[in-house]
């Protein structure tokens, strides 16, 4: 019985490609200069935007300018700037330390002075609101 039924199956498989083959062919003759048209339509499409990446000149970008007036209003002693650059790279307080040669509790309170000045409760919202400012890069 299964055999039976195996064999009708690959019987139905093989008619049904077959007759998906026959129509392929069928709507290659009617549509072939159509489907060469596309082609050649998105092979050009694809050249264009190719050459046009390669042959156009890209600005520099501007280097950064720290902006000295929101440094000023906001009262940002220099120490205080290279804290936030630090605490913009991910270190912790202890690298931060390490990488100023200062005590962990002189950066904690450094870091709590950004805070009030920036007025933000974690770091992730002082390095956002320093960039929004352009005080980092």
């Amino acid at each position: 019985m299964a055999r039976t039924v195996i064999l009708y199956a690959l019987v139905l498989a093989l008619a049904t490609a077959a007759l998906e083959w026959l129509e392929w062919h069928r709507s290659m003759r009617a549509l072939s200069a159509e489907i060469y048209i596309v082609l050649l339509a998105v092979g050009f499409l694809g050249l264009g935007i190719w050459a046009g990446r390669r042959l156009t000149s890209r600005p520099a970008p501007a280097p950064f300018e720290r902006n000295q007036a929101a440094i000023r209003s906001l009262g940002l002693t220099r120490r205080e700037c290279e804290i936030l650059e630090l605490l913009a790279t991910g270190q912790s307080n202890k690298e931060v330390a390490r990488s100023l040669g200062i005590s962990p509790n002189t950066v904690k309170t450094h870091v709590a002075r950004l805070y009030e000045k920036l007025e933000v409760q974690r770091r992730v919202q002082a390095v956002e609101k320093a960039r929004w400012l352009a005080l980092i890069p």
